[in-house]
């Protein structure tokens, strides 16, 4: 193969033909062409991950697939990555059948739970942080390491936790450093946004899991990507706001050394491994209070609440815009049920134009914080308790989201509302599978006097001089 041509076979081989060994069926999950699918011959059901060949417009996609498949056998026979039975290819797609994980993501059980006690969440960063040194010691450097990448073998919750998602992954040497910026924003290492790092970006990674498990919110946040990795550079955690002064002291020396800004004195996957808060049975089996309410069940104050989110209305909104909040809520609940699904809140945020992770974003925060039954329905109560009122994390202050909603006058009122929410940042657990907006790294390297002020305050290592 010369200059730009593409290998018409990914595979590089002749295959069966998948779809007389298998039946597919649902799709599985929210992102991504994943669907369940059973093989005729014996009736068992495994998962079919379909890669459209359309989409791989350069030599280095299908190299890409070819990597992902070649790194999913290698780590083959590992308990908690989830394994790769084969893969097929035809004119149209790439199909990999790999076994099915009924669980779902372990984003959804985040999502679903809140927080988890620190017993359970050192178990799951010891499963998480054990994949780690396994694909490290193969040389494998997964480069995605997120909540959507784990997903749970099955609906019951002492589940085990596989491993998944190696699109990005590489092999990699010891010493070997990388320059391409790849992965999901919230999880990216500093080092990376620098064009200068190797396998101990997946420890980052691991850290703002364990700070999400731990807290419910990630460690950074920023109104756009540029913002976000400003934040990162710079590497102050919060650990002073709820719930981290209940947090056990070796629980919180375990996340500062894993979100350690410089990866030369990060820890590694075996030291964390090795740490005294990951040993069986020393982590508290409960949160240290909880009957206090966290970050992600801000909403759950129940009629107090809603009487709250009431008076923030009367006092700053017009009819005018209490009439438009009315109608909004009307377009979504379609079939007029004085309910809205989590299809309708979808449904109704496309039909407006809404960008899939603004979608993603809101919805995220609807789920949590309007469903203060938890029935996955939302009445119009909830809806105006949750869109109105918030709690600011360190103030204790009411926030008045519909202020910011009026800012938007110019937008259509979905796409305003939908605006004032990502524009602010409100979501308290905001997280995107999005993949990094290079735009917005280049952005940093453009500022060069600010990126280097950054590297100057957090680090005096030989990394960041290396790149002044």
């Amino acid at each position: 193969m010369t200059g730009d041509t593409i290998d018409t076979s990914v595979l590089q081989r002749k295959t069966e033909d998948l779809h007389k060994l298998y039946k597919l069926g649902r799709r599985l999950g929210h992102f991504g062409a994943t669907y369940f699918c059973q093989e005729k011959a014996t009736g068992k059901a495994f998962a079919c991950k379909t890669i459209s060949k359309q989409k791989l417009l350069l030599q280095a996609d299908v190299e890409d697939v070819r990597r992902e498949i070649q790194i999913m056998h290698h780590l083959r026979g590992h308990p908690n990555v989830v394994m790769i039975r084969d893969a097929y290819e035809d004119d149209q797609n790439v199909y990999l059948v790999m076994e099915l994980c009924a669980g779902g993501e372990l984003f959804d059980r985040i999502v679903e739970k809140g927080t988890y006690s620190e017993a359970v969440a050192s178990a799951l960063i010891r499963t998480i942080v054990g994949v780690i040194a396994a694909c490290h010691s193969l040389g494998v450097m997964h480069r995605d390491l997120n909540p959507k990448n784990f997903l749970l073998a099955s609906n019951s919750e002492d589940a085990p936790l596989k491993a998944t998602g190696f699109r990005l992954s590489v092999f990699f040497k010891p010493g070997e450093k990388f320059t391409d910026i790849v992965g999901s924003p919230y999880y990216i290492a500093p080092e990376m946004l620098i064009r200068e790092y190797g396998p101990e970006a997946d420890i980052w990674s691991a850290g703002v899991i364990l700070y999400i498990l731990l807290s419910g919110v990630p460690p950074f946040w920023g109104d756009t990507d540029y913002d976000l990795f400003k934040k990162i550079l710079y590497g102050r955690v919060d650990y002073s706001s709820y719930p981290w002064p209940d947090i056990s002291s070796k629980a919180k020396d375990l996340v500062k050394r894993m979100l350690e800004v410089n990866p030369k004195t990060r820890i590694t996957a075996k030291e964390v491994l090795a740490h005294p808060w990951i040993a069986v049975g020393v982590a508290p089996p409960e949160p240290s209070d909880p009957a206090a309410p966290t970050p992600l069940k801000q909403s759950s104050s129940q009629n107090t609440l809603k009487k709250m989110a009431v008076r923030v209305i009367a006092d700053n909104l017009s009819e005018a815009e209490i009439a438009e909040l009315k109608e909004m809520y009307k377009a979504m609940d379609v079939d007029n049920s004085g309910n809205i699904t989590y299809e309708d809140l979808r449904s109704g945020l496309q039909r407006v134009g809404l960008s899939e992770r603004e979608i993603h974003n809101l919805r995220c925060y609807c789920i949590l914080q309007a469903d203060v039954d938890k029935d996955k329905l939302i009445n119009y109560s909830e809806f105006i308790a949750a869109n109105v009122t918030l709690q600011k994390s360190k103030e204790g202050k009411l926030l008045d989201v519909l202020a910011c909603y009026g800012e938007n006058r110019g937008h259509s009122s979905f796409r305003g509302f939908g605006q004032a929410y990502i524009g602010h940042n409100l979501g308290d657990f905001t997280l995107t599978d999005t993949v990094v907006d290079r735009n917005n790294v280049s952005m940093l390297y453009e500022n060069k006097n600010e990126v280097n002020e950054i590297k100057e305050v957090q680090w005096s290592s030989d990394i960041f001089l290396a790149n002044r």
